[in-house]
């Protein structure tokens, strides 16, 4: 039992869900003006893991024949059947859309539209270099949905912040897709590389991570936040500086290690300095 689950969790990649939860917490804290009831809190992190979980499984069902093509993917399909793919993506779908019952009707009645944009992202690099967006635009509603699960209502910091969550996303991705960029071009998939070649990608991923960069700022006015938010954003820069000067390296292994660790900073630091100014200092 515990080996089935591993391989589920490395399946999956559950680890990375470290990535879009910071960003939830951060907007849940401050639609609460402070930390909200423990029930709610596990209620919108249950829903946080169920919606990935469901978005990495289509991803992974959708992709089944290419990834086993990709050197880089070969062995993600050695871990679980397709079948077993399919029902824990349909199992957490269901749990998803069943946990957003429990929050409010507004998130129950929204939980079928934020399924179909999180697993629509796994369909458009068929179509469109513009996927990184696509992807961007998937981890972007987790803000959103953490904001509306407190208040019930459409804010305006939320609809800040989740511009910011899309450009960083796009840009890491952009980033990562480096990587695949062969075999996407011989698979005749779209990227950013692809279309703009290595240099071309980093270059725009640096732009997209400076305007993320201004658009958190503007979320920090918009939200009211004050030093623990201020100082956050200075480790936010250096993470993502940290990130770019690895990814200008060119080495596999370094980027697939800046990937995780950059990224992760940014997501921690930014719920560490929003924590500071809702629950610490307020």
């Amino acid at each position: 039992m515990a080996g089935a689950l591993g391989r589920a969790l490395r399946f999956i990649r559950f680890s990375h869900t470290i990535f879009a939860m910071p960003f939830a917490l951060g907007a849940m804290l401050v639609a609460a003006e402070g930390f909200p009831p423990w029930r709610l809190v596990g209620l919108i992190v249950l829903a946080m893991v169920f919606a990935r979980t469901a978005a990495m499984c289509f991803n992974r069902v959708a992709d089944w024949e290419i990834d086993q093509h990709n050197p880089r993917t070969i062995e993600r399909h050695t871990l679980i059947s397709r079948t077993g793919a399919i029902a824990l993506l349909v199992a957490n779908a269901v749990a998803f859309i069943g946990t957003t019952w429990f929050i409010n009707r507004l998130c129950f009645w929204l939980s079928p539209i934020a399924l179909a944009m999180v697993f629509f992202y796994s369909l458009t690099k068929r179509f469109t270099s513009f996927s990184h967006f696509f992807l961007g635009l998937a981890l972007a509603v987790a803000p959103v949905g953490a904001w509306l699960a407190v208040r019930g209502r459409f804010d305006l910091p939320p609809l800040v912040l989740a511009p910011a969550v899309l450009l960083w996303v796009a840009g890491f991705d952009m980033i990562y897709a480096t990587l695949d960029m062969a075999f996407d071009r011989s698979a005749g998939l779209h990227s950013w590389a692809v279309k703009r070649g290595v240099e071309g990608s980093l270059a725009w991923a640096q732009g997209l991570h400076a305007a993320m960069f201004g658009v958190l700022i503007a979320f920090g006015v918009a939200a009211k936040l004050g030093a623990g938010f201020g100082a956050s954003l200075l480790v936010v820069a250096g993470a993502l500086a940290y990130e770019h000067r690895v990814a200008s390296r060119r080495d596999i292994g370094a980027v697939n290690r800046a990937f995780f660790n950059a990224n992760a900073v940014v997501g921690l630091a930014f719920v560490a300095g929003i924590f500071f100014d809702e629950v610490v200092v307020r």
